[in-house]
C-alpha cells in the first residue's frame, strides 16, 4: 500500500515537474533513480558493482548532467 502511494506521489511530481520545465531537463533526472539505485544497493546491501556497472553508472551520471546543463549563448 506505502509503495503503490510512493509511485503516485513520485509521477504527480514528475508530471508537474514536466508542467514547470522543459521535458529534455525533467526526464534525465528521472533517470537518476537508476544511478541511486546503484549506490544504495553498494552502501545498503553490500553488493559490489563490476567496473563495467560503475562505468554505466557513471555514465548516464555524465548523461544526466550534460542533458541538465544550459549551453552558453553567445550574444554577438
Amino acid at each position: 500500500m506505502l509503495s503503490a502511494l510512493a509511485t503516485g506521489a513520485s509521477w504527480l511530481c514528475y508530471f508537474r515537474a514536466l508542467q514547470l520545465g522543459n521535458a529534455t531537463q525533467v526526464a534525465p533526472v528521472d533517470k537518476l533513480s537508476i544511478v541511486l539505485v546503484g549506490v544504495f544497493a553498494f552502501v545498503f546491501l553490500d553488493e559490489r558493482p563490476t567496473e563495467r556497472e560503475w562505468i554505466g553508472l557513471a555514465l548516464v551520471s555524465l548523461g544526466v548532467v550534460l542533458m541538465v546543463l544550459k549551453p552558453k549563448v553567445s550574444s554577438g
